[in-house]
C-alpha cells in the first residue's frame, strides 16, 4: 500500500508508516508520477484532485483533512470508483471562536450589546449551528438561511434576501458549490444596509471580490478568492483580515487528522480506527457568558494582531497559514 500525504497536515507524520509506503508532498506539488501507484491520497485544499492528476492512477481513496471538497472533482471520482471522504465538522469550534472574537471586536469598537443586534447566519451546518447556539445564549436575535435544511426540515429558515435585508451582522458558513459561488454579489450585497457588517469565514469564492471592493458595508474576512494570491485593495479595506486560519485550533487540526486516518483505516483494514493525536487535549463544549467571552477571547484569538501581520506582508499569506500557531479551544 502507498499513501501520498500533504506535508502540512499536523500530527500525521509517522502514523501510517508501519503499514504503508508514505510519500509527503507540499499540497500544491502533488504530481501525476507521485500518485500513479498510490492507493491513498491525504490532502488539503491546495491539492486539486481531477483528471490531470488522477488519470491512470491506482488511487482508491482521497481523504481531505478539510471540511470543504470543491478542490476534488467528485464526478470524476465517482466515475472511476475513487472513494472521497472529508473532515466535515472537524474545526467547527475553532471557527466559532474566530467569529466570537469578531463579534467581541465589533461590540467593543461600536459600543453595543448582543440584545441590540440581529445576527444573520447563512449556512447552518456544523459551524453555523454552533454559532447559532452561542449567539442565542449571548442574547443576539438570530436569523437563519439554509435552503437545503429548509427543504429537509421546514422550520423558520428564511430566504437569503430576507436575511440580508434584516440583519445587522451577516456571517457566512456555507460550503462552496455551484449554488453558493458568488452568493454575495452586486444584487445580494445591495440588499444589506450601509451600516451592516459582513463576516466571511467560509470560502473566498462565496463572495465576489469585485462586489466587496464596491461595498459600503464593513468587512471581516478570513477567506479570499484566488488564495494564496489575495486582492491588496480588499485586504486594505477589510477591518479584519486573516490568512484562512479561522478553524486553526489544535483540536480542529487533531480532529481532521484523526478523521482522515480513521477513514483510511476502515478502507484499508488498518489498526488505526480509534487513533487520535496523543499530544492534543480533547476539547469539550461548555457554556460561556458574553462578558466572560469578551474578556478572554483576545488572549486566545487576537484578530487585530493577526490582521496587522497579514496587512504588513500579504505576500506571506501561505507561510503565515502553514506556520500558524494553533489556538487552544476553551469553550
Amino acid at each position: 500500500m502507498k499513501a501520498v500525504i500533504d506535508n502540512a497536515i499536523p500530527y500525521i507524520k509517522g502514523v501510517l508508516e508501519p503499514y504503508a509506503e508514505v510519500l509527503y508532498r507540499e499540497g500544491i506539488a502533488f504530481r501525476r508520477e507521485d500518485v500513479a501507484d498510490a492507493d491513498l491520497l491525504i490532502i488539503r485544499t491546495r491539492t486539486r484532485c481531477n483528471a490531470s492528476l488522477l488519470d491512470g492512477s491506482s488511487v482508491k481513496m482521497i481523504a481531505t483533512a478539510t471540511i470543504g471538497f470543491d478542490h476534488i472533482d467528485l464526478e470524476y471520482c465517482q466515475k472511476h470508483g475513487i472513494e472521497v471522504v472529508t473532515a466535515q465538522g472537524c474545526n467547527a469550534a475553532g471557527v466559532l471562536q474566530w467569529v466570537a472574537a469578531a463579534l467581541a471586536l465589533l461590540s467593543r469598537n461600536d459600543g453595543w450589546e448582543p440584545q441590540q443586534r440581529t445576527l444573520g447566519i447563512v449556512g447552518v451546518g456544523n459551524v453555523g449551528r454552533l454559532v447559532e447556539q452561542y449567539a442565542r445564549a449571548w442574547g443576539f436575535s438570530v436569523l437563519r438561511c439554509d435552503p437545503p435544511r429548509k427543504e429537509r426540515e421546514g422550520g423558520d429558515f428564511i430566504s437569503l434576501e430576507e436575511l440580508l435585508s434584516a440583519a445587522d451582522i451577516v456571517t457566512l458558513h456555507t460550503p462552496l458549490d455551484r449554488t453558493t459561488h458568488h452568493l454575495i454579489n452586486d444584487r445580494t450585497m445591495a440588499l444589506m444596509r450601509d451600516d451592516a457588517v459582513l463576516i466571511n469565514a467560509s470560502r473566498g469564492e462565496v463572495a465576489s471580490t469585485e462586489t466587496l471592493l464596491k461595498a459600503s458595508q464593513r468587512l471581516l474576512i478570513d477567506v479570499w478568492e484566488h488564495e494564496p494570491e489575495i486582492d491588496r485593495e480588499l485586504l486594505a479595506k477589510a477591518i479584519v483580515a486573516t490568512p484562512h486560519i479561522a478553524g486553526y485550533s489544535s483540536q480542529g487540526k487533531a480532529n481532521a487528522a484523526a478523521m482522515v486516518v480513521r477513514a483510511a483505516a476502515e478502507r484499508f483494514a488498518l489498526p488505526l480506527t480509534e487513533w487520535y493525536p496523543e499530544q492534543v487535549r480533547i476539547a469539550e463544549r461548555q457554556e460561556i457568558d458574553w462578558q466572560t467571552m469578551c474578556l478572554t477571547i483576545q488572549s486566545h484569538c487576537d484578530l487585530e494582531a493577526e490582521s496587522a501581520k497579514l496587512k504588513a506582508a500579504p505576500e506571506g499569506f501561505e507561510a503565515m497559514r502553514n506556520g500558524y500557531c494553533y489556538r487552544e479551544e476553551y469553550f
